[in-house]
């Protein structure tokens, strides 16, 4: 790509402020990431706007704290109690039931949460 022609706008937020990292085009003001070919119509790229328990904007990679115990079906069960941080989460369109979230949660392992029990933290 030159310098001259005009960066594309994110896909996930509008922002003009996009860079290319690599092979890939980047948004500094939500982190999303995507191919330079890809034309922003795949579903992951469509748009959707992914909030938190009291309408923060979630991206991948951000970290959040659950606002509401959560229990734990399957392998041993048990529950994931309020104020639990997970860090580094991923953003999923495919996720079981209304679950949007995929994460790695301490002591429980890798889980899909939804986001409405969630809130983002710095």
């Amino acid at each position: 790509m030159t310098d001259t022609a005009p960066m594309p706008p994110c896909p996930a937020c509008a922002s003009e402020y996009t860079y290319e990292s690599g092979a890939l085009y980047a948004c500094p003001m939500c982190a999303h990431e995507w191919a330079a070919g890809d034309s922003g119509d795949s579903d992951a790229d469509s748009g959707r706007v992914v909030k938190d328990a009291v309408g923060n904007v979630l991206a991948d990679g951000d970290s959040v704290t659950l606002v509401k115990s959560v229990k734990v079906s399957g392998g041993g069960g048990g529950a994931i109690k309020v104020g639990t941080k997970v860090r580094g989460i991923t953003l999923i369109t495919d996720g079981v039931g209304d679950h949007d979230i995929d994460a790695n949660v301490p002591g429980f392992g890798r889980l899909q949460l939804k986001s409405s029990v969630v809130k983002k933290s710095s």
